[in-house]
């Protein structure tokens, strides 16, 4: 009788847990996935795991049933129970890859098939699937010779823009797809955009929106896994299925284009199995040659390389030209993401603790910073002109980043010092490399100085209240300067200590050397600035991380926060990588 067994929910977390569900796919020949959730089938009241089925977001997964179980109908069960689960995380299509013999079983509870190999096929169920994409590429359909790239452009380069206008020339209509997976350094609507941008001269080019259904972690998991397993062949002959059956078929096109991969072996592998079936289904393959610079082929992951080792001038080499609004948003936050992670810090707020802030923590600023990137693309593409934009386009754009960041915060101010600064200086950078195509450091300091000269104060600020209380400078009035002592002092000294262990640990004390940090001001006064600028020179004079954690101790005892020269060393990070 069914009602010998019960599905019940296995808790992932638990190691032992996690011990049965892989003892008992062995078993039954599967082995084990990433689950959100996993459902387990046993007899009632009882704890030994006898079946049971995953689910990773809207993809149930791994379902082991023995044959008693499948007598009553346990298989059936067990799938209707994650498709509610799914449903009720507010999925509208619940899809699931199964062996080719058990089609007819689940076509039977309301799956359709939409993808085969020889050895897996994947089926769906729900609204909004693979008809509703397929009716999105149609209506973009043209007439004429089609043609198709699907690509990740991780970020755009010169070799995705060179790839597109070969192929442009080649047919009357192009449509290129974007990956959509978020598995990337840029998000998929960054990608989206970045490709948008780079071909909005070529008439015939179209981007599309991407799917589920075109090289993702569900059609293609191991194209972000990047490593060749026993499983990658199914994967990738699914997801060309998809593709010669629907996408294809959507756009009317004939011809797929792809470029060649000197360097990756999965990658390589796949335009082996593309120019083997997609020719059987009518679909032409189109292996275009990379594009080559002096330093080898230009490529994304060379790119991102660059990006990571902080070089700009070298990015700027392989980034098409509309792609550098975005290589500085990413730079812009991901400078806030270095100060913030920085730990231990005295009196800020670090992977370890708090510091001197009971209204906020690590991961309040780091949704504060995710909520600022997009931002800070927007005011690098505002920058991105022949002249400087007006000043109440700055001003404009600075207060509407300041209203998202509020959004993220529930109104806590986590980042409006940095925001100014970093952002004055993300616009004048986007100015001075399209006028330039480089970036060069006096110019750099001169144009934020005459920026910083039209913005008025602003008054009710902590920071203008210390401003007009002890007669020091603040943000405004150190820009106004063009941040003589960052670029006289502070730079140089991070870059003299760069590849050295606790370069910007080292940096953070030297600002504090230095700076009239409004916020210290604003909380403790003039006695408390000269005594935190003592007591960094000495901890930098005779360096420890465990002075850092003892100052960091008495910051906290005493409500003192630098924050001021946290945001400093954050400009300093971020101009460090732009003049590079």
């Amino acid at each position: 009788m069914y009602e010998e067994y019960e599905i019940r929910q296995v808790p992932l977390l638990l190691k032992s847990s996690k011990a049965k569900i892989d003892s008992m796919l062995k078993a039954n020949g599967l082995r084990s996935d990433d689950f959100d959730y996993y459902a387990g089938v046993f007899k009632f009241r009882e704890d030994e795991l006898l079946g049971g089925g995953g689910l990773k977001g809207n993809v149930i997964k791994c379902i082991a049933v023995g044959n008693e179980l499948r007598e009553h109908q346990m298989g059936l069960k067990l799938v209707s129970h994650l498709i509610n689960i799914a449903v009720g995380n507010g999925h509208e299509t619940v899809r699931l890859f199964t062996k080719p013999e058990n089609k007819l079983i689940f076509e039977s509870i309301g799956f359709t098939q939409i993808a085969s190999s020889p050895k897996a096929i994947l089926m769906e169920i729900g609204q909004n699937g693979i008809a509703a994409y397929c009716k999105y590429l149609s209506i973009l359909k043209k007439e004429g010779k089609n043609g198709v790239i699907v690509m990740n452009a991780n970020p755009f380069t010169h070799g995705h823009r060179y790839l597109i206008e070969q192929a442009a020339q080649e047919v009357d209509n192009l449509y290129v797809i974007a990956v959509k997976e978020d598995k990337s350094l840029f998000s998929y609507e960054e990608r989206k955009a970045m490709i948008a941008d780079g071909c909005q001269d070529l008439k015939n080019v179209t981007v599309c929106e991407g799917s589920d259904y075109v090289i993702s972690a569900m059609t293609f998991p191991t194209y972000f896994l990047k490593e060749l397993s026993d499983a990658s062949d199914t994967q990738m002959l699914l997801d060309l299925d998809i593709f010669s059956h629907h996408i294809a078929h959507a756009l009317n096109a004939s011809i797929r284009f792809v470029g060649t991969e000197p360097a990756d072996q999965l990658t390589n592998r796949y335009n082996e199995l593309m120019s083997e079936t997609l020719p059987r289904q009518g679909i032409e393959v189109r292996i275009v040659d990379r594009l080559a610079n002096q330093g080898g082929v230009v490529s994304a992951s060379l790119l991102r390389r660059q990006i990571e080792q902080g070089c700009f001038s070298a990015v700027a080499q392989l980034a098409y030209p509309t792609t550098i609004p975005y290589v500085l948003g990413f730079a812009a936050a991901d400078a806030l993401k270095q100060e913030l992670d920085l730990t231990p810090k005295p009196g800020l707020v670090d992977k370890n603790d708090s510091g001197a802030h009971e209204d906020m923590d690590y991961d309040l600023m780091n949704a504060s910073i995710a909520a600022l990137r997009p931002c800070f693309i927007k005011t690098a593409k505002l920058g991105y002109q022949q002249d400087l934009p007006k000043i109440k386009d700055i001003i404009e754009i600075g207060l509407k980043a300041e209203e998202e960041m509020y959004k993220a915060t529930n109104g806590v101010n986590t980042h409006k010092g940095a925001l100014f600064s970093i952002g004055l200086a993300t616009i004048v950078a986007s100015n001075l490399y399209f006028q330039h195509k480089n970036i060069d450091e006096t110019a750099l300091r001169n144009n934020i100085a005459a920026v910083a000269s039209q913005i008025p104060n602003t008054n009710g600020t902590h920071g203008n209240d210390a401003v007009n209380r002890f007669h020091i400078k603040g943000a405004l009035q150190n820009a106004q300067e063009g941040w003589s002592e960052l670029f006289g002092k502070w730079l140089p000294f991070l870059r003299q200590h760069h590849d050295t262990d606790d370069d910007q640990h080292k940096t953070l004390l030297y600002i504090m050397t230095t700076l009239d940090d409004t916020n210290v001001y604003h909380r403790k006064g003039e006695k408390t600035v000269q005594s935190v600028k003592k007591e960094a020179i000495e901890a930098l004079n005779d360096f420890s991380i465990e002075r850092l954690e003892e100052m960091n101790t008495r910051f906290v005892r005493e409500n003192i926060s630098p924050g001021g020269c946290a945001d400093m060393l954050s400009l300093t990070i971020y101009l460090k990588f732009i003049l590079s």
